[in-house]
């Protein structure tokens, strides 16, 4: 019977394999909605597939759509790693994109100096409205769940208010200036390959350097073990002299950096202006999802931002077939609610062992 459990733990753990049979069964979920409601699923699927990959242009806006997602998925793996839930990435994502076209169409500027300046104020001001949270849990002993959904808030209206009542605004418009020629990253010459319409830009390669450097930062410095060490266990962490208040603190703003460059990039890569917000867009709850896949991997966020930017842009192509579009909503969800099924299922199995465990012990 050990070994049974054993050989249960070893798969259970195994997260990158448990992920690709959670996304199968996602898969599997939308197959059956898809045959519930009239359509064949591998005609559908085909069609998928074939918006994913079928051109270059549609690869290329797979990428588009997961750069962003990419970013808010690290950013909230990057908290759940040091015991926070960064639900506030969705607002940090506004911040960033505000303070990109504040700073992008502020100031004129060589090219190599804008882009990264550009990027250093919306980290800086993401890193502050993160922070906000942050300093509010340590000083304060306020959730940090609560705190983000207000900010995520503030952040919205705080965006509109600012468009709508500045130089930024274009008359008889809801939309404002775009940004200047210097402050985007996109790249001119890969768009004769893909098409002109395609945003094609830097992002991506931003992205994943920044994934590599917060895997780095994790894995092997100080910083990173003290911030793993208070998300483990802070009471053990604070026992062995770490300051468990100050790496809150530095948790939040380093997700909420995270994911305003996430905001930024979307302004200076693709769409080079922010318009009122009738809603929230969503970029930082997608990331939860995003995560959520990945399984709090830094690396595995690539991934993950990978296949939810391909349903998402590959979803719309199903409607050239009949199929709606909300069936790729149907399939994430599932997929996510079978990665979250095994967190149960490992509680379960170690309940059992624990009770064996006791059971051999009384014997």
């Amino acid at each position: 019977m050990e070994n049974k459990i054993t050989k249960k733990k070893s798969f259970l753990n195994d997260t990158f394999l448990f992920s690709i049979l959670s996304v199968a069964l996602g898969l599997l979920v939308g197959a059956i909605a898809l045959i519930l409601s009239g359509h064949n699923p591998i005609t559908v699927y085909a069609a998928l597939i074939d918006g994913i990959i079928g051109k270059p242009k549609y690869m290329a806006w797979t990428i588009i759509r997961a750069t962003p997602l990419i970013l808010t998925g690290l950013s909230i793996a990057f908290a759940f790693k040091t015991g926070l839930f960064n639900i506030g990435a969705e607002g940090q994502f506004i911040v960033g994109s505000l303070v990109a076209v504040l700073v992008g169409a502020g100031l004129d500027l060589p090219a190599i100096i804008h882009i990264p300046l550009t990027l250093l104020c919306a980290a800086i001001a993401g890193a502050l409205w993160g922070g906000i949270a942050g300093w509010l849990k340590s000083k304060f002993g306020i959730n940090e769940v609560i705190a983000n959904i207000m900010l995520n808030w503030i952040a919205f209206y705080l965006s509109n208010f600012v468009l709508m009542t500045s130089w930024l605004k274009v008359p008889n418009s809801e939309t404002s200036v775009p940004i200047k020629d210097s402050a985007k990253i996109s790249i001119d010459w890969l768009k004769g390959l893909v098409g002109p319409a395609t945003s094609v830009n830097w992002g991506i390669v931003i992205s994943i350097i920044i994934v590599i450097i917060i895997a780095f930062i994790l894995a092997k410095t100080t910083l990173g073990f003290e911030l793993r060490a208070v998300g483990f266990n802070k009471f053990g962490a604070e026992y062995a002299g770490i300051n468990v208040n100050s790496s809150i603190l530095k948790s939040m703003a380093i997700a909420g950096m995270i994911a305003a460059i996430a905001g930024a990039i979307q302004v200076m890569g693709v769409t080079n202006v922010i318009t009122v917000l009738p809603a929230q867009e969503g970029y930082g709850f997608d990331g939860i999802a995003v995560a959520l896949i990945a399984n709090n991997n830094p690396i595995g966020v690539i991934f993950s931002g990978l296949l939810f930017g391909a349903f998402k842009y590959g979803g719309t192509k199903m409607q050239s077939v009949g199929a709606p579009s909300e069936v790729i909503s149907i399939i994430i969800g599932s997929i996510v609610y079978f990665i979250a099924l095994v967190h149960v299922i490992k509680i379960a199995v170690q309940k059992i062992s624990k009770k064996r465990k006791t059971e051999g012990v009384n014997e």
